[in-house]
């Protein structure tokens, strides 16, 4: 009987992770020390190993996942342009007045910073730092509280633009792919991160209508829990919603849009997107209104026009109309361009742009240290004979198709325990989704479920990451105990969810085949 080295491999990578090794290391090191047990015990050839650096150029020269660090950039200066803040703020004065009021708009604006920033860690932060304090001093139960921010913040995976998509998307492509080629089809069908985030919208907002139903009922239920505040100031004039509200929406609808709309690829629209955050903070930090009004108009002027009726200057037969449409590009361009140097000059000034750039250099080299060496991990996993185990696994699951699925969602969920949602998107994925598609699963369906399946793993105990990021910037009164108390509900909303996804399946699918 051989050493079913493949299972140990999976048990040693959570153990290292359990004691605290770095993730990117933990990934690396397992997978090399498990290579070279299996070839001292005869189950795996090292030459297999020759296949790594080709994987490595694939994900750096992969076009979707140069997305990543520009979505993380835009996210990082509207947190710290102190965007969330006003938005809290006038969300919360709005509707404090009402019974859950201000839990209610906690989930509102976290479903707006998830939209426009897709950011879980800075939004979850914010609303620690701002709402939670202002909550529990309007008389609110300190466990729903805890749980309304932790959760709030968590829709930045599910509510497009989001990493986790954008991973998922690539993730999901291959694995169509791969089930396609293995029916024997040649001419192959693949997923757009367009259609995930298309797929992902519709569910993403009946997330937020769960979260708010619960609030609320709660609320009447028992009016001790979430009371009508009474420590806020007036109400907001609409000028001041408007003023908080709708910075964020355009950025929203120009980013959404332009991919939704195919006008724009993923990528180009977090340029956009990029660009838009910072206008919007020098616009914060003192830059005139009308210089950044003018700058965004100009860019987005040059980007129509340019896109109806391009010009190109250096053909043999360009005529007058050509130099006149090609100055008024340039003019637009200029204009943009000063708009966008004289607000990265002030954030500079402001303290805004270097401590961004720092932490969006951070963020994407852990998430491309773990997709990079998840390719090592994955490599060496089948070559130890794991992916077939795998196929063995789901394909022997009583119940069919439904069994299969209610297995790998149940298995995804206890992972979510203990890795990130990287770590299971880009090593465990890849292994189980090929098989699932070519069980008759929708892969659009299937992508849905489990990123929101993947996003509960931000709030599950002992290693949810909303955890940990609330628990730095909750009030010292607020125990730790009080927020894995506070998440439970908003975990069993999840499972919830995922069932109204799974009985619902045109929740995911209807829009994705409208628009694409």
């Amino acid at each position: 009987m051989t050493l079913p080295l493949d299972l140990l491999m999976f048990a040693a990578l959570i153990a290292c992770i359990l004691v605290g090794f770095p993730v990117s290391f933990s990934i690396a090191g397992v997978a090399t020390v498990f290579a070279i047990l299996g070839a001292v015990f005869g189950i795996m050839d090292l030459s297999l190993l020759g296949a790594l650096g080709q994987r490595v150029f694939g994900v750096l020269t992969n076009p979707v996942l140069i997305a990543i660090p520009l979505f993380v950039f835009m996210g990082i200066v509207l947190e710290k342009s102190r965007i969330a803040e006003d938005l809290l703020e006038t969300m919360g004065r709005l509707f404090g007045g009402i019974r859950g009021g201000l839990g209610v708009s906690v989930v509102l604006v976290g479903a707006l910073l998830a939209a426009s920033t897709g950011i879980v860690g800075a939004t979850v932060i914010a609303m620690g730092l701002i709402a939670l304090p202002t909550m529990l001093k309007n008389g609110y139960n300190p466990t729903l509280a805890s749980g309304t921010v932790c959760t709030a913040g968590t829709l930045g995976q599910i509510i497009p633009p989001s990493t986790l998509l954008i991973i998922l998307s690539d993730v999901m492509s291959n694995a169509y792919q791969q089930a396609q080629f293995e029916q024997g089809k040649f001419t192959v069908e693949t997923i757009s991160v367009g259609q995930i985030f298309a797929a992902a919208l519709l569910p993403g907002l009946a997330l937020v209508v769960l979260y708010i139903v619960y609030i609320l009922v709660r609320a009447w239920l028992i009016p001790g829990d979430a009371p009508a505040a009474r420590q806020l100031d007036a109400r907001p004039s609409a000028r001041a919603v408007v003023g908080a509200v709708v910075p964020p929406v355009i950025l929203i609808v120009a980013v959404l849009g332009a991919i939704l709309g195919g006008v724009a690829t993923p990528t180009e629209a977090a340029s956009v997107g990029a660009i838009g955050a910072v206008l919007m903070a020098g616009h914060r930090q003192g830059v005139h209104p009308q210089l950044i009004f003018a700058g965004a108009a100009a860019l987005l002027l040059l980007g129509v026009f340019a896109g109806l009726a391009p010009v190109r200057l250096q053909r043999s037969d360009v005529t007058a109309l050509d130099w006149g449409q090609g100055t008024l590009y340039a003019a637009l361009a200029i204009i943009g361009f000063v708009a966008i140097v004289v607000s990265l000059v002030k954030s500079d000034r402001s303290g805004i742009l270097k401590p961004a750039m720092t932490q969006t250099m951070t963020v994407t080299a852990m998430i491309f240290a773990t997709i990079l060496t998840a390719s090592i991990f994955s490599l060496v996993f089948v070559g130890l004979g794991g992916e077939e185990r795998m196929k063995e696994i789901i394909t022997a699951m009583p119940g069919g198709p439904t069994g299969a699925l209610i297995f790998c969602m149940a298995l995804i969920f206890v992972l979510g325990f203990f890795l990130d949602f990287v770590e299971i998107t880009v090593i465990l994925l890849p292994l189980i989704t090929p098989v699932l598609i070519l069980m008759g699963h929708d892969p659009m369906w299937l992508a849905i479920l489990i990123a929101i399946n993947l996003q509960t793993s931000f709030l599950t105990p002992p290693f949810g990451f909303s955890l940990f990021y609330l628990r730095g910037a909750a009030p010292k009164e607020i125990s730790t105990g009080q927020i894995y108390l506070g998440v439970m509900p908003f975990i069993v909303l999840q499972v919830v969810g995922i069932a109204v996804i799974w009985l619902l399946p045109a929740l995911p699918t209807w829009l994705p085949e409208v628009l694409f």
